[in-house]
């Protein structure tokens, strides 16, 4: 035993949730280091929350699914249904998530609290331009009410 340590408390054990909000956070600097700006818990027409939805400045749409743990990506599998509503998606995941289980398609985001890295660029599948302009507006309404207080998640097209 290393003297003078018996009285210090042990590091507490990181849980889910606090493991999913760092991932969220460490993702949305990603992409707004990309050039995205980005919104975090958007539940889009199909009832689907997406853990971050973002808008380029070229109009694009990527959304991002945090899996904070392998038990989170393997009782979820609904990672599709968020596609019909983005160019771009990703799965976003702390440095410590095993890769390799994830499908190969979509993008690939590692982040911790203070950011991260693309290990796999988005696949690009443009959206229908009557469906990007419906889900371009329902975005900037639903920024400007949570600028202004409002506490909303859900995108109105």
């Amino acid at each position: 035993m290393i003297s003078g340590m018996d009285d210090v408390p042990p590091t507490p054990a990181v849980t889910r949730p606090e493991i999913t909000s760092l991932v969220t956070r460490g993702a949305a600097r990603v992409l707004f280091q990309l050039g995205y700006v980005p919104m975090a818990e958007v539940t889009l027409p199909n009832g689907r929350r997406a853990d971050l939805m973002a808008l380029s400045r070229k109009g694009e749409i990527v959304i991002v699914e945090v899996k904070s743990s392998l038990e989170d990506f393997r009782v979820d599998r609904k990672w599709h249904e968020y596609q019909p509503y983005c160019d771009g998606f990703a799965f976003a995941v702390a440095p410590e998530f095993p890769r390799d289980i994830l499908p190969p398609e979509p993008g690939l985001i590692v982040a911790d609290g203070f950011g991260g890295a693309v290990l796999r660029d988005f696949p690009r599948t443009p959206l229908v331009g009557a469906r990007r302009k419906a889900l371009t507006l329902a975005y900037a309404r639903l920024a400007a009410l949570r600028a202004t207080g409002v506490v909303a998640v859900e995108l109105e097209t």
